[in-house]
């Protein structure tokens, strides 16, 4: 009797320490990584994210066309943010999600690897611009490693030319060697070019004024440059990353993922029933 009953005792507790290994191994999954699955799968697999792209691309011609008809006394110019404009960096995203990691963890590498496919209908409009003699200039906060093997400006310029994306040249790329901000380098562009058109996902591409802002803030800013949206400003869409997600944070960068899930969820208005 006590030999069945020690028995039993065995097995019941081998069966719960087995059982409540998984809700263990749970509890240790980093919550932000695994949020990030949707926004991912959406840039992917959705045909209305190709759609999209693509759409604002074929406008961005059209309104190209327009600015074109105006004479100028500098030559003509648009400027275009890399990553998530020109660029899709979505597998990067994607092994951030596998790895439960996130950014700046295995970024570099990412980088170095130049395997970035093109943004949908991005090629088809810098050719067009091309073609009609716009100088192209490409403005990223992709960081300068000079301490590295190989430097992220030969590495993106290896991957846009890969892509075959013209004008891809060492004086067409302003890369970030300082500061995130992005206004000197604007400046130095338009100091000698009238630049048309300013194209970017985050809108920290187009001007300073979305800058270190909060949500309302950021949104006023939207309406106080209403008039150029859809002329001078073209926005790409990213919804896996960007100055939103900082605004979301207080641009508490540095605050732990449960602290960061918790202030998404504060932001979402929310519709009780």
């Amino acid at each position: 009797m006590n030999m069945r009953k020690s028995l039993f005792t065995s097995v019941l507790v081998f069966f719960v320490t087995t059982t409540t290994v998984p809700a263990a191994d749970y509890k240790k999954v980093d919550l932000l990584p695994e949020q990030m699955i949707m926004p991912t799968a959406w840039v992917q697999t959705s045909a209305e994210y190709r759609a999209l792209t693509i759409t604002i691309y074929r406008m961005a011609k059209v309104i190209l066309d327009m600015h074109l008809a105006t004479p100028s006394d500098k030559p003509k110019a648009v400027v275009l943010d890399l990553d998530e404009t020109v660029l899709d960096n979505s597998p990067y995203q994607a092994m951030s999600v596998e790895y439960q990691t996130g950014y700046p963890n295995g970024w570099f590498d990412w980088v170095d690897a130049g395997q970035a496919e093109a943004t949908p209908g991005a090629l088809d409009f810098l050719h067009y611009a091309d073609q009609q003699g716009v100088q192209i200039f490409y403005l990223s906060n992709r960081k300068i490693k000079k301490d590295r093997l190989v430097p992220g400006m030969e590495n993106t310029l290896r991957n846009l030319r890969a892509l075959g994306a013209p004008q891809a040249e060492e004086s067409h790329m302003y890369l970030r060697s300082g500061s995130s901000s992005k206004e000197k380098r604007r400046q130095a562009i338009a100091e000698n070019h009238e630049v048309v058109m300013w194209f970017g996902d985050n809108l920290n591409d187009h001007s300073d004024d979305f800058k270190g802002k909060t949500i309302a803030e950021r949104k006023a800013a939207v309406d106080q440059h209403q008039d150029k949206f859809g002329t001078s400003f073209i926005v790409l869409p990213n919804p896996m990353y960007g100055e939103w997600e900082g605004a979301v944070y207080g641009y508490n960068w540095g605050a732990s993922s449960a602290e960061k899930t918790q202030m998404r969820k504060q932001s979402l208005n929310t519709w009780h029933p």
